[in-house]
């Protein structure tokens, strides 16, 4: 990297910016927030700052939501007898649960009726199904019912057993009170939920549905298997009342059920009978040769721990059949089997959608569901609070730990310097490095630091007295611990070493390096043992994904490279029109942020391999010039830029909403603080390393800068005495 020569250092180690010369204005002027719904989103259509010729683009793939769970369900039926395994007792309580639907019900429900097949309630999510006990007459927590199949008149909006609209406000009034009734029983309102049930005359599930679901809990697979050959499609409109999905495989069905009946054989260890299973009952239905290989091989398990952890299953105890319901419940129809808690997937929806939609989103906790969200640009990072010149060189790279106690900077100088990050004073200086330091990596648990250098060499370095690492035997074979942070020098490489990525664990980690012989290399800090990838491409700058699958790596002419991390195995490539500069992946590990010498940014789906959204306004050049995201809710691309300058994007929208005068002549990184939406950090060719926050909170941090320094003053003066 051939930076420029840096300008003279101050003589002054840190300068406070006022708010005349650090206060970034807007781009577009922000009036007051409004207290309505509409004038918040005329805001966020009319507020939007476009630097240059940024473009947004709608699309956007929201996050998954993590799996939820249900309440009560209904008592399971009786085991299927000596071919099938003991249901768990745990998983059948008392028998004091059961009410006999009411007279109205009785009169009008049937199970052809059209209310089953009715289309609104959308597709299941595969959240988890049955996560506790099934009770006597429940489903979903409730006794069971017809699925609130109420005749209706086809030409009146009124139900006849009621004289209720069948509408709430544009909305089918059973769904929503279907969905009331759900979630009254999730919060443990049982009671309530069982009037609003008997006044309203809706119910959740019929007693086929329940059935089912009370059958795969107590490990009754005779019965499932006879509720689902009496199923039918929706299109069909005949069968018991389980209605499946379009894309449902009855065959694929059995097969699970099959073979969650052979695993818990096993488990029993009643190895005939599971061979009478998969050779009878699995194998016949051809449905996957591939599982069925692998299911043979399960049959050698010399102990049940052996079985569980081969089969990545734990057992009939476990949440083995919670789970399996799960996959199952993804094959029957959302009109006959609601999803799991599913009011409260709405809500964070309607949530989530207001987040993706803040222009100046700051708000790290949840937002209310009493009004609407908004977030004010005062809150916003506009403002220099400390302008820090420690380092006496260029800085290429800027970094927080994980949980935001660190800020750790490096560049054309031999050192690399923490800072704690409540007082901003210098927590460790890092100067064993022969070069400059092109890049660094905290390690997941923030006890270590990977410094990658350009003498060859990367050096790993302990940021905590209590690290364990440091007093391993044989760590420092290469090197002498020099103050108790220097763990290990690794085996220098011919060229410089370009990045890092971590294991979860802390024991491994991946270098890449400049070297086309060995361009990726693993490394296990246990056993010492390395292992090269085999790549003949160099590696300019390297990122890992949080949930471990993906590894993606730049080369030094215009292709990305996406590995899977476990296999090393290439899933991809990407030739791009021009230089990409870094890489990085948002914490849901589903987006890879790419920043190009052309000064575009781009965003792209590591699974559907699409451009989803592009960022415009920066500049770019010979230098490396590193992106990121950051902010609340990771709502924010960040970069520098060639012309000195911070941009700020909205991650969904992709409008450029801040231009902030950075550093002279460019600004190499920012990095925003992942504990602290408020706090962002800059660094540049001039050797200053800015912290960027709003007024009042800057107040706070030169305060406590200020009393540091103070403090460090006196313990000077009482030491010279």
């Amino acid at each position: 990297m051939p930076y420029p020569h840096p300008p003279p250092p101050t003589s002054s180690n840190v300068s406070t910016a006022n708010s005349n010369h650090s206060s970034a204005a807007p781009l577009t002027q922000s009036s007051t927030p409004s207290s309505t719904h509409q004038q918040n989103r005329n805001r966020a259509r009319t507020g939007i700052a476009n630097i240059g010729p940024s473009v947004a683009n709608p699309a956007r793939l929201p996050g998954q939501t993590p799996a939820q769970t249900l309440g009560r369900r209904q008592r399971s039926p009786a085991s299927d007898g000596p071919s099938d395994p003991q249901p768990d007792s745990s998983q059948a309580p008392d028998n004091d649960l059961t009410e006999p639907p009411t007279k109205r019900r009785r009169e009008n429900n049937t199970m052809g009726g059209s209310d089953i097949l009715d289309p609104h309630n959308g597709a299941p999510l595969g959240f988890s199904n049955g996560s506790t006990e099934p009770s006597v007459g429940v489903a979903n927590g409730h006794k069971s019912a017809m699925n609130g199949s109420t005749n209706r008149d086809n030409n009146s909006t009124i139900t006849k057993s009621h004289g209720m609209p069948s509408e709430y406000f544009g909305h089918n009034r059973e769904e929503v009170t279907r969905l009331l009734i759900q979630a009254l029983s999730d919060m443990g309102y049982q009671t309530a939920a069982d009037n609003v049930s008997r006044e309203s005359g809706y119910e959740l599930e019929s007693p086929t549905v329940a059935g089912f679901r009370s059958a795969v809990l107590s490990g009754s697979w005779s019965k499932a298997e006879e509720l689902l050959t009496g199923a039918s499609f929706e299109t069909e409109g005949q069968g018991n009342g389980l209605v499946l999905a379009p894309s449902a495989d009855r065959n694929a069905i059995r097969f699970w059920l099959r073979q969650q009946k052979f695993l818990e054989l096993l488990e029993q260890k009643d190895t005939s009978r599971a061979l009478v299973v998969l050779r009878s009952e699995l194998t016949p239905l051809s449905h996957d040769t591939g599982k069925l290989h692998f299911l043979s091989s399960l049959l050698m398990c010399r102990s049940v721990d052996d079985l569980m952890a081969k089969a990545d299953w734990d057992g009939a105890n476990g949440q083995s059949r919670k789970l399996l319901l799960s996959e199952l419940s993804k094959c029957i129809s959302p009109s006959v089997m609601l999803p799991e808690n599913r009011l409260a997937v709405l809500l964070e929806q309607v949530k989530q959608s207001q987040i993706d939609t803040c222009l100046y989103h700051t708000q790290a906790l949840s937002p209310s569901l009493y009004s609407d969200h908004f977030c004010d640009r005062r809150w916003f990072p506009t403002e220099v609070a400390l302008d820090l010149v420690d380092m006496n060189d260029e800085i290429w790279q800027v970094q927080f730990s994980h949980d935001g106690s660190k800020l750790a900077a490096c560049g054309s100088g031999r050192q690399v310097i923490i800072w704690d990050t409540h007082t901003y004073s210098v927590a460790e200086i890092l100067d064993d490095h022969d070069e400059g330091v092109g890049n660094m990596s905290f390690s997941p648990d923030d006890t270590m630091i990977l410094c990658c250098a350009r003498d060859g060499y990367a050096r790993l370095w302990s940021t905590s007295v209590s690290n364990p690492w440091a007093v391993t035997a044989g760590y420092n074979a290469n090197r002498e611990i020099q103050d108790g942070r220097l763990i290990r020098q690794f085996n220098r490489f011919a060229e410089p070493v370009s990045g890092c990525v971590w294991a979860h664990d802390n024991r491994s980690l991946v270098l890449g390096t400049l070297d086309p012989t060995f361009s990726l290399r693993t490394i296990n800090l246990q056993t010492n043992e390395e292992y090269d990838w085999g790549k003949k491409h160099r590696v300019e700058d390297l990122c890992g994904s949080l949930d471990g699958r993906w590894l993606v790596a730049l080369d030094n002419e215009k292709r990305i490279h996406v590995y899977n991390a476990i296999t090393r195995e290439l899933e991809f490539d990407m030739e791009l029109n021009k230089r990409p500069t870094s890489v990085s992946i948002s914490q849901d590990s589903r987006h890879l942020l790419i920043n190009k010498s052309d000064g575009e940014a781009q965003l792209i789906d590591l699974v559907t391999r699409n451009s989803v959204q592009k960022f415009f306004g920066h500049t770019g050049g010979a230098y490396m010039i590193r992106s990121a995201f950051g902010g609340a809710n990771e709502s924010f691309v960040v970069s520098g830029s060639e012309d000195g300058n911070i941009l700020i994007w909205h991650k969904n929208t992709g409008a450029a909403i801040e231009r902030l005068p950075g550093h002279h002549p460019r600004c190499n990184a920012v990095a925003w603080n992942p504990t602290d939406p408020y706090v962002i950090a800059s660094c540049g060719d001039d050797g200053r390393l800015k912290i960027w926050t709003n007024k009042s909170h800057s107040v706070e941090i030169r305060a406590r800068y200020l009393q540091n320094r103070a403090n460090d003053a006196n313990t000077w003066d009482r030491d010279e005495r």
